[in-house]
């Protein structure tokens, strides 16, 4: 995948149910663009964004689910 083919103006961000309303840590997420799941900080949002393709992201949301990964 060429990362700078991917059209970040199309991305329909939304908040990770997993932020809270204090400010904390926000987390942003847009799953709609073709191939690949962008995530950035809601408090920042033209700053640096990740982008991952479904298998990374896949992995990833099932190391937070098993316990794996944690804060």
């Amino acid at each position: 995948m060429n990362w700078s083919d991917v059209e970040l103006s199309q991305a329909a961000w939304r908040k990770s149910t997993r932020s809270g309303s204090s400010g904390g840590g926000c987390v942003e997420v847009a799953t709609n663009l073709p191939g690949v799941t962008a995530v950035r900080d809601s408090k920042n949002p033209d700053g640096p964004v990740l982008l991952f393709v479904p298998g990374e992201w896949g992995a990833f949301l099932n190391g937070i689910r098993s316990g794996d990964l944690t804060a």
